[in-house]
């Protein structure tokens, strides 16, 4: 390869490539119509908006404005499990979509990331990653495949509920799939390494990767950074975060109740549950208490004759619990992708009544109103656990939604954990829109109308 084709590899398409939205349908709701606008605008955009606020729509209309005014076809990536809800969503909205492996024609294709290297960029004018968040828990192929196939087209856009679920150094990820700056050049532009110092990103969190470096804000840096995602991104968890109405955006009660349930027997050399410390006791008092954690789990589900989701995490659970539960059935990650399809279909039809699933099969984008009822094991990710369970307590649910969480009383400490993460979210969440709001007053004002104060003693 010549040096000059090199850098043509490397380089990335200058920004400032949108344009004036060419369909605007009506079925979108008001601050659906103008996220939708601003990223068709900006050409390459990132909309972080919450579980339920339609984001499917969204990216169906964006990628139809992008078909329309290139003449193109248009790429749509999503979890397996939402690719063929994304398909019946565009049925429902008349917009023309289709599930294809390789045979690229005019208009908006969709498919999941793992089929990816079937399709050549050059056949696309954008690309919509769905779920944007996931690339994180890909491994680094699949990761490097989705960026280098984003990387040389013009219109990109990336849409999720959990854009950095952890802390603000994550959406360094989006940042460079949409060719803003790459994860370490945001880091050098706006943090600063402390290998030794305890203090987190901002001041408030924990620092980035467990027991990794600490990265925290240089000093000058803070509101530079927020204006600077504001440039290419939007963030929202009601309508009202732009400045619109919530009346139709109102979720329903959420219970969560803790079940902790007693080992039958100790690990050895124990007399007695002793709570378990490091990854290497956890995933033992983990294995060794499945019976007692699913036998729990069975009998809160089989107490009701609504539709419920079981959540686990290891192959054993899945099975144990399709066993127990009455009218179970489990997608399991040996299923083929046609099967696990055939499964999500029937539990959001009603065929099917009890889901038993883990959350990398399908904690990412579907749509399960119909159901108001889950159980879930301990785990570490605030990110699968926030997934999950806003599959059913999102706007369109109309029953109150409860949440069983299920525990052996060797695992209080992740249950405590995870707490701390879900409020580390929450508070990281909320700086993350007044910043946007902020950054987008800074947007829309006006610059060199204000008259200059001269001190009196010029």
């Amino acid at each position: 390869m010549s040096y000059p084709d090199f850098l043509r590899r490397k380089s990335q398409i200058d920004g400032g490539d949108g344009f004036a939205p060419i369909y605007t349908p009506g079925f979108l709701f008001d601050f659906q119509g103008a996220l939708v606008e601003w990223a068709v605008q900006k050409g390459r955009a990132a909309l972080f908006a919450d579980c339920g606020m339609g984001k499917t729509a969204m990216q169906l209309v964006w990628a139809e404005n992008v078909v329309r005014k290139t003449n193109r076809p248009v790429l749509i990536l999503t979890p397996l499990a939402v690719a063929g809800q994304t398909v019946a969503e565009a049925a429902k909205f008349d917009i023309e979509a289709r599930r294809t492996i390789g045979e690229v024609t005019r208009g908006i294709h969709v498919t999941n990331y793992e089929k990816l290297h079937h399709f050549n960029p050059a056949d696309f004018a954008g690309v919509v990653c769905d779920e944007s968040s996931i690339l994180k828990s890909f491994d680094g192929v699949t990761k490097h495949a989705v960026t280098e196939f984003m990387r040389v087209l013009r219109y990109r856009l990336l849409c999720t509920a959990t854009a950095a679920p952890n802390d603000f150094v994550e959406l360094g990820t989006s940042s460079e799939a949409l060719g803003c700056l790459g994860h370490m050049d945001m880091l050098a532009r706006f943090f600063k390494n402390d290998l030794g110092n305890s203090t987190a990103v901002g001041g408030a969190w924990g620092g980035h990767g467990g027991g990794g470096p600490k990265w925290r804000f240089r000093g000058h840096a803070e509101k530079p950074f927020w204006q600077w995602v504001c440039s290419w991104a939007r963030s929202l968890r009601r309508p009202s975060d732009l400045g619109f109405s919530d009346e139709r955006f109102v979720l329903p009660p959420l219970t969560e109740r803790e079940h902790i349930v007693k080992s039958i027997k100790p690990r050895d050399g124990f007399l007695f549950a002793m709570p378990a410390h490091g990854l290497i006791e956890e995933r033992e008092e983990r294995r060794r208490t499945i019976a007692e954690r699913c036998a729990k789990a069975a009998e809160l589900i089989n107490a009701t004759k609504a539709p419920a989701v079981a959540w686990c995490h290891l192959n054993d659970e899945g099975d144990t619990l399709e066993r127990l539960i009455r009218d179970a059935v489990q997608v399991s990650g040996t299923d083929d992708d046609e099967t696990k399809e055939r499964k999500f279909n029937a539990f959001q039809s009603g065929e099917t009544r009890v889901l038993v699933i883990k959350p990398v099969i399908g904690a990412w984008g579907l749509n399960w109103q119909h159901c108001a009822h889950m159980t879930v094991f301990a785990g570490y990710s605030f990110e699968q656990y926030y997934q999950g369970m806003r599959r059913c307590w999102r706007f369109g649910q109309k029953s109150p939604v409860t949440v069983e969480h299920i525990a052996s009383d060797g695992e209080c400490e992740v249950l405590a954990s995870r707490k701390r993460k879900a409020e580390q979210s929450d508070k990281m969440f909320a700086e993350l829109v007044t910043h946007m709001r902020d950054g987008m007053a800074v947007e829309r004002g006006s610059y060199g109308t204000k008259k200059e104060e001269v001190p009196s003693w010029l």
